[in-house]
């Protein structure tokens, strides 16, 4: 049983495949062992993006854990896993529209037993090894930045890192954008920030309890939630190089943001066809 369903995979694999570096494997004896198939191993890296494990977990008699790393370092070094996440978002923007009127940024804490680059002791996992993700969503929940830092990092030193992830997309931004933070932004180092950046701002004041939804907060909680229900490999951070954990999270946001896509593109398109007089009974 595939990781994902088709109608998610085909189209990713199809604009995947236009990325990937082109590779002379032709040899002059031909006695040479073959190159495995991109497919496959692509295959195996949405699994194991969904279900978490080792590489060796996913190797099997077609491919081994060595060839998954090797081509995983490949892809990386073309950029291919960040150029994805680029075309998927700038796709939806294009055809959907982002709404980066309302953003929100929050940070969630995962667990990263493995240790590496970007983690550090999680005080709220009894200074168990752990990882920061501060997230960028649009005003639709949609993941459009992330910052990996250790998981004693504060959000607040995060912030400006985060938002200047917009600057890698060719978005035109609004004249009016309001950034959702909660409490622990609560200072006024965030708000001089914000007005460098010309962004309004709300943000949950501290000792408040405000009901979830009498806010846009839900945005990003709903996406907090997304990537460890949706992909165990980010519940359980592996990977200790910060190049690999990269990738990994670009291409999580790539399959949910394809996934909203053809989800609300199928809306568009039966609206569409009812409005032109089309019979569906």
């Amino acid at each position: 049983m595939p990781a994902l369903p088709s109608s998610v995979i085909d189209p990713l694999w199809s604009q995947f495949t236009s990325l990937l570096p082109m590779i002379n494997d032709d040899h002059p004896l031909g006695c040479h062992r073959r190159r495995v198939a991109d497919r496959i191993i692509f295959d195996k890296f949405v699994t194991r993006l969904v279900l978490g494990g080792a590489y060796t977990k996913h190797a099997d008699g077609l491919v081994s854990a060595t060839t998954l790393r090797c081509r995983r370092d490949e892809w990386i070094a073309h950029g291919v896993f960040a150029r994805l996440e680029q075309i998927v978002v700038e796709a939806f923007d294009h055809v959907i529209g982002l709404d980066l009127t309302h953003l929100s940024v929050d940070g969630c804490c995962v667990k990263a037993p493995c240790g590496g680059d970007n983690t550090g002791p999680n005080p709220t996992d009894r200074g168990k090894s752990g990882q920061k993700r501060s997230v960028l969503v649009d005003g639709h929940g949609l993941p459009i930045g992330v910052l990996l830092a250790g998981a004693n990092r504060h959000d607040s030193p995060l912030l400006r890192s985060t938002v200047e992830c917009l600057s890698r997309f060719e978005f035109f931004l609004p004249e009016r954008i309001r950034i959702d933070l909660d409490s622990g932004c609560d200072s006024q180092v965030t708000r001089n920030l914000l007005s460098e950046f010309g962004c309004e701002s709300k943000i949950s004041p501290k000792g408040t309890f405000i009901e979830i939804n009498y806010t846009r907060w839900w945005t990003i909680e709903r996406r907090n939630s997304w990537h460890p229900r949706g992909f165990r490999l980010l519940q359980v951070v592996l990977d200790r190089v910060d190049r690999v954990q990269h990738a990994w999270a670009s291409l999580a946001n790539a399959v949910i943001v394809l996934k909203r896509l053809l989800q609300m593109g199928g809306i568009y398109r039966w609206a569409n066809r009812s409005v032109k007089g089309y019979d569906w009974r």
